[in-house]
C-alpha cells in the first residue's frame, strides 16, 4: 500500500567549498542521478558542477498533521547546487523549483561572494531560509561556542535588510570528525521540520517539467529527471519535449527509485519515455503539447536588484536565465507614467493599448525617477530562440564579470508577461505604445491679442508645422495654447489661448516688449515599431511644456 507523502524540495546553496555536498550526504538516505558528485568531471575537479538531487524522510511534524492529517510521510528532497562562481547559470536553474533554502556557510570564512549571491537568488526565489553554519569541527573547542555566537552576530546584521532577517541559524559538521558521527545533524533535521510548510500546490493547468538529466536504460527507455513545476502528470499522459518538437507516452514514472501512478507540481521524479534519444535534451523542459512556445522576443517586468552596483542600460546585452537556460538578450526599458495614468497601481500589469516611457536605464531604488514612474517593464530580444511559456520568472545577469571581482552579478528579475514568438512580427511590436521624452524651448514673439501669441525659436523654418497642428503649448506663466498653424516663413508659430491669457501675463507682455515669455515642449510620442521600441516611424503626437 503506497503511504501519503509530502514532498519538500530543500535548496542546499552557498559558496565553492562551504560543504554543501558533504552536507547532502550526511543527510539523505536515498540518492538520486548526478547526487553527490556522480559526474566525471565534479569527481576531477573536486568541485560540484551540477544540481544533484537525494532525499531522506522523517515523521510529519504535528503542526502538518493538524493542517493535511492525510500526509504520512514527509519527504525532504535536497537540491546541491553548484557554488563555483561560473556556475551560477546552474544555480539559478536550481533556485527556481524550491521551497525552502539552506543556506550553508563556512565559520572559518563567513559570507563570501557566491553565499551573497545566492541570497539573492533565494530573496527573488523562496521566502524561507535555515543558515547552517558548517565546519565548526576546524574550531578550538574552547573557542567554539565564542566563535559561533560571533560569527552568528554577523550573519544576521547582513540579513536585515531582507526578508530573512528571522532566519534561524544552526550550526554543524557535515563530516564525521575521527569515528564520531557529523556535529549538529540531528538539530538540524528537526529545525527543517520544525519549519517545514505544505507548499501552494495544484493539479491544475498544464504540465511542465524541469528537465536536469536525462538517460537511456536499456530495454526500458529513456528517463528523464526533474521536478514538476506545475500541473500533474500520470501514466500513459503524452508529453511533449518542444526543444525537438517530439510527443511521446510516459511508460512509467518514479520517485526516488519507487514507482508511482501520479505526480503533481513540487514532486521530483523521473518520467521514462520509449523511443527517444536521451542526447537530444540534457537539461530542459517537457510539458503538455503545445503548452509552450519558442519565442525569439517577449515583454517582461523589471525589477532591479539593489546589490547590482553597474548600470542597466537599454540597448546593453544581459544573461537571462529561464529556467534551465541562460539566453544573450537585448534589453530595453520602459515604463508606465504614474503622472499620466488616472489609473492605481498596475501591479506588473501590461496591455499593448496603454502608453509608456522609454527609459535609457533602470533606476535605482532610492533615485528621484521613481516617484514619477510607475511599473518598470523591457522588451527582451534573444540572441537565439527560447522555448518559454508565459508567468515564467526569469533573472538576468551578467556572468561575464570577472569571477573574482567582489561584485553581485544578478542585475534584474521578473516575469514574462507577453510572448512574441518572432522578432519580425511588425504587428504585434507596432501595438506597442512607447514615448521618448523630448523638450524644445521657444519664445513669445508678440502678442496679437487676449486669446492668441505668436511663438519663434520652437522650430526650424523647414520644419513642416502642419504634423503639430492642433498640439498644445504651455507658456512659463502657466496658460495652455493650442498650435494653429505656421506664422510667415521663418518657423514663427500660431498659438491660441483657449481660456485667455491672465491679466499679469498681458500687462508683462505689454510692457516688457523686449523680454519674451518662455515656452518648452512636452515629452514627444514615439510609435514602436521594427526591432525595438525606439525604432521611429513617425511621431502620434507631441505636447510642447515648460520645465
Amino acid at each position: 500500500m503506497t503511504k501519503n507523502i509530502l514532498n519538500f524540495n530543500v535548496g542546499v546553496l552557498g559558496h565553492i567549498d562551504s560543504g554543501k555536498t558533504s552536507l547532502s550526504k550526511a543527510l539523505s538516505t536515498v540518492a538520486s542521478t548526478a547526487s553527490f558528485d556522480k559526474n566525471p568531471q565534479s569527481q576531477e575537479r573536486g568541485i560540484t558542477i551540477d544540481l544533484g538531487f537525494s532525499s531522506f524522510s522523517v515523521a510529519v511534524p504535528d503542526h502538518i498533521k493538524i493542517q493535511k492529517p492525510e500526509f504520512e510521510i514527509l519527504q525532504f528532497t535536497l537540491v546541491d547546487c553548484p557554488g563555483h562562481a561560473s556556475l551560477i547559470k546552474t544555480i539559478i536553474g536550481g533556485a527556481q523549483i524550491i521551497d525552502l533554502i539552506m543556506l550553508v556557510i563556512d565559520i572559518t570564512k563567513g559570507i563570501q561572494t557566491q553565499t551573497a549571491e545566492c541570497l539573492v537568488l533565494g530573496e527573488i526565489t523562496c521566502n524561507h531560509m535555515i543558515v547552517v553554519l558548517n565546519k565548526i569541527d576546524l574550531l578550538p573547542k574552547d573557542k567554539m561556542e565564542q566563535s559561533i555566537q560571533k560569527m552568528s552576530k554577523k550573519i544576521l546584521k547582513t540579513l536585515e535588510k531582507t526578508k530573512f532577517k528571522d532566519s534561524v541559524i544552526v550550526p554543524v559538521s557535515a563530516k564525521p570528525v575521527s569515528e564520531e558521527k557529523p556535529i549538529g545533524i540531528d538539530l538540524l533535521v528537526q529545525t527543517l521540520q520544525q519549519f517545514t510548510y505544505v507548499p501552494e500546490r495544484s493539479e491544475k493547468g498544464s504540465f511542465m517539467f524541469a528537465v536536469d538529466h536525462c538517460f537511456a536504460i536499456r530495454g526500458q527507455g529513456t528517463v528523464m529527471t526533474g521536478t514538476v513545476v506545475q500541473g500533474c502528470i500520470t501514466l500513459s499522459d503524452s508529453v511533449e519535449i518542444p526543444a525537438a518538437k517530439i510527443v511521446r507516452k510516459v511508460k512509467s514514472i518514479q520517485m526516488f527509485k519507487k514507482p508511482v501512478p501520479k505526480a503533481m507540481q513540487g514532486d521530483r521524479v523521473g518520467i521514462c519515455v520509449t523511443q527517444f534519444d536521451p542526447k537530444i535534451l540534457e537539461r530542459g523542459t517537457v510539458c503538455t503539447p503545445g503548452y509552450m512556445e519558442t519565442a525569439e522576443t517577449v515583454i517582461v517586468s523589471v525589477h532591479k536588484i539593489p546589490y547590482f552596483k553597474s548600470k542597466c542600460l537599454s540597448n546593453s546585452k544581459f544573461h537571462i536565465t529561464i529556467m534551465h537556460d541562460t539566453i544573450m538578450a537585448k534589453c530595453t526599458f520602459f515604463s508606465s507614467v504614474k503622472l499620466s495614468q488616472n489609473k492605481p497601481e498596475s501591479m506588473n500589469e501590461f496591455n499593448f493599448g496603454d502608453d509608456y516611457m522609454y527609459t535609457d536605464e533602470i533606476p535605482g531604488c532610492e533615485s528621484p525617477e521613481n516617484e514619477e514612474l510607475g511599473d518598470i517593464f523591457a522588451l527582451l530580444q534573444f540572441d537565439k530562440p527560447v522555448i518559454i511559456s508565459q508567468n515564467s520568472i526569469y533573472i538576468a545577469s551578467k556572468l561575464e564579470t570577472d569571477i573574482h571581482a567582489n561584485v553581485c552579478r544578478l542585475a534584474f528579475h521578473g516575469q514574462i508577461l507577453s510572448v512574441i514568438l518572432n522578432k519580425n512580427d511588425n504587428e504585434c511590436l507596432s501595438k506597442l505604445r512607447v514615448f521618448k521624452e523630448k523638450s524644445r524651448e521657444g519664445f513669445v514673439d508678440r502678442m496679437v491679442n487676449d486669446y492668441q501669441v505668436i511663438v519663434r525659436d520652437l522650430f526650424k523654418k523647414e520644419t513642416n508645422i502642419q504634423i503639430f497642428t492642433n498640439l498644445k503649448v504651455v507658456l512659463s506663466t502657466g496658460e495652455l495654447g493650442v498650435i494653429e498653424g505656421s506664422f510667415g516663413q521663418s518657423g514663427k508659430i500660431n498659438v491660441r489661448i483657449p481660456n485667455g491669457l491672465s491679466s499679469d501675463t498681458i500687462a508683462m507682455l505689454n510692457v516688457k516688449k523686449g523680454k519674451k515669455e518662455t515656452v518648452k515642449e512636452k515629452p514627444e510620442s514615439i510609435k514602436a515599431v521594427g526591432l525595438s521600441p525606439c525604432a521611429i516611424e513617425k511621431p502620434l503626437c507631441r505636447e510642447v511644456d515648460r520645465c
